[in-house]
């Protein structure tokens, strides 16, 4: 099962160093010293703008302190730091951009990195995931957590840490400067305005938590709805759909009312500490200016320290929510990652080697879950070259049959061998290199007929391609399409017809061109005609190749070497076609009642 996505947790102080722990290869990554050196060199941009813009003030200062002195020599004295002055300014911006510029690649290859890494702990997790997964929700976290990596980057490195530093300068020029009650003052401001930030943002962390799960259902839901399309037509249900959604956007719209309202809050508190410390330390040196101790210079000194010291630390709060949320979204996207892989390779797995590509069931039990067993023992042979026909009634156990095979679930009891090896030994990649499949329900990717067809093997040619469609009979209708091979399918391939589909499904397991076929209803879409095409060319493709067909149509299977019948997940009946028939059991009943139905069909059509 998915874990449980944003479902309005805040995140412990603990689980914040844990997410910091796992954060940080990304930041620092052991085998790129190139990006090692952009991080240095970025940072050495982050103290050198610091240290222009702690010097400002001080040029300040002397400019108006010099101004109160008359004569052109003091002109020329003030003009000088205020251009002094500027070109500091100036300074400062270009080096927090040259920052930026070295760092940029460090926070894109961060994300693509973690991105990646997602990308591929989605692909190992298992089928009963991704069954149960919903697939908006997984996407929105991934979203947030991928995006979060390059925002953390750029807040811890950029604007936490230097301004922890600016806070020591000052505390430092303060108390030379004007002595301890100054420090003392700004001490006090800063923890309040610290620990107001922190109770604020706490709270509203858990109102964005909220919007979050709320976004994602929202999300999930209209996702969810347009790939179900046809369901919602069939069964005119735009209005139901359209309410579901209304009322989950509706209560995402109040949870950001309420987050926006709080962010609102947030920036009151915020400004009535920093105006109560501006106000003060602006009267004290007023105080001091009338005692003759400070100058009219020394006002323009603390405004500036005070204002460039609040501007960061304005910044600081955002910057607790934005790497609060941050961490809540990063461990969500950790947390996805961190389900357990169901099925998994042995450690030092070899390669499955094939000479003579036989199957064989071994007592095999199996259910999806621990309560409800699908298969009971399940034992049969398929000798190599040779072609197994599987049926029985529905819910028997026939697909979960080729989801052993391809090994999406591993049995809880038994083996599955391929020429002699046990298939949980040896690496799925391999095992499923050497299985071709046409499925039941055929989904596509939205792109090209040629590059679904094309799927089938990695660098396949375009003659290859060509051959293959040919033989699944659908080059007459592709070569009859505009575009040809070029023509976009569409979401799940919906563009085409479910025969269509099928014969591409067909066409790139030729492609594929693996000793052992797995035909699960492989002709189901069909129409008569082409069903016949269809299996004569299954039939000449599955020549000198181990071939099991699962199948409700007993007629498409009737010349099947054997014929395994399933019933409760057991093996009732096995034989050939005519063998089964003089057992009169439950195979002569299926087949007489399939024969009654279609001579009913035919007397219905006249």
């Amino acid at each position: 099962m998915p874990p449980d996505l944003s479902n309005g947790q805040t995140i412990s102080r603990e689980d914040g160093w844990q997410t910091l722990r796992r954060f940080i290869p990304y930041l620092w990554p052991d085998n790129e010293p190139r990006l090692k050196r952009r991080i240095i060199i970025a940072f050495g941009f982050v103290i050198a703008a610091k240290a222009v813009t702690l010097t400002l003030p001080f040029a300040y200062k002397r400019a108006v302190d010099t101004m109160t002195n008359a004569g052109n020599e003091a002109m020329m004295v003030a003009l000088a730091f205020v251009m002094a002055y500027a070109l500091g300014r100036f300074s400062a911006v270009a080096f927090d951009n040259m920052r930026n510029m070295v760092f940029e690649r460090v926070g894109q290859d961060a994300t693509r990195a973690l991105a990646e890494n997602v990308f591929s702990r989605l692909h190992n997790l298992s089928l009963r995931f991704h069954l149960s997964r919903r697939t908006g929700e997984v996407t929105k976290v991934i979203e947030r957590g991928t995006k979060s990596i390059d925002i953390m980057l750029y807040f811890l490195l950029f604007n936490i840490a230097p301004t922890a530093l600016e806070l020591l300068a000052v505390a430092v020029i303060f108390y030379t400067s004007f002595g301890w009650d100054l420090v003392a003052a700004t001490a006090l401001a800063v923890a309040t305005y610290a620990l107001a930030t922190r109770w604020i943002t706490e709270w509203r962390t858990e109102l964005r938590a909220k919007m979050n799960r709320l976004d994602g259902k929202a999300l999930s839901r209209a996702v969810d709805s347009l790939l179900n399309y046809e369901t919602v037509k069939y069964f005119s249900a735009e209005s139901r759909e359209e309410a579901r959604y209304a009322d989950a956007a509706r209560e995402y719209a109040d949870a950001a009312v309420k987050s926006e309202n709080s962010l609102g809050l947030l920036n009151i508190a915020q400004a009535i500490i920093v105006n109560l410390l501006m106000a003060g330390a602006m009267g004290y040196t007023v105080w001091g200016w009338s005692q003759g101790k400070l100058t009219v210079g020394d006002l323009v000194f603390v405004n500036t320290y005070l204002t460039q010291l609040f501007r960061p630390l304005d910044m600081l709060g955002m910057v607790y929510r934005t790497v609060r949320q941050g961490l809540i979204d990063m461990a969500e996207m950790f947390k996805l990652m961190d389900t357990p892989v169901e099925v998994s390779d042995i450690s030092g797995a070899p390669a499955l080697m094939i000479r003579r590509p036989g199957v064989t069931f071994d007592n095999v039990v199996f259910g999806y879950d621990p309560d409800r067993t699908i298969l009971y023992g399940l034992s049969f042979e398929v000798e190599a070259g040779g072609h197994v026909a599987i049926v029985g009634p529905s819910g028997a156990g026939k697909s979960t049959i080729g989801r052993l095979l391809f090994r999406f679930y591993d049995p809880q009891q038994g083996r599955i061998l391929i020429d002699g090896q046990d298939i949980s030994q040896v690496t799925q990649e391999s095992l499923r290199a050497a299985i071709g499949i046409v499925p039941q329900d055929t989904v596509l990717f939205n792109d090209t007929i040629g590059y679904n067809i094309a799927y089938g093997r990695d660098g396949a040619t375009h003659a290859e391609i060509e051959q293959a469609a040919r033989d699944a009979a659908i080059l007459p209708f592709i070569t009859g399409l505009p575009d040809g091979f070029d023509t976009r399918v569409g979401e799940r391939g919906l563009k085409l017809s479910g025969g269509e589909k099928q014969r591409v499904a067909i066409a790139r397991t030729l492609v594929k061109n693996p000793p052992i076929l797995l035909l699960d209803e492989a002709t189901s879409a069909l129409d008569t005609r082409t069903e016949q095409d269809i299996l004569t060319t299954l039939h000449r493709v599955s020549e000198n190749r181990t071939s099991i067909s699962i199948a409700h149509r007993l007629s498409t299977v009737a010349d099947a070497d054997k014929i395994l019948v399933l019933e409760h997940g057991r093996l009732a009946e096995s034989g050939t076609h005519g063998e089964l028939l003089r057992t009169d059991g439950l195979y002569a009943e299926m087949w007489n009642r399939q024969l009654a139905e279609r001579d009913a069909l035919n007397q219905a059509a006249e």
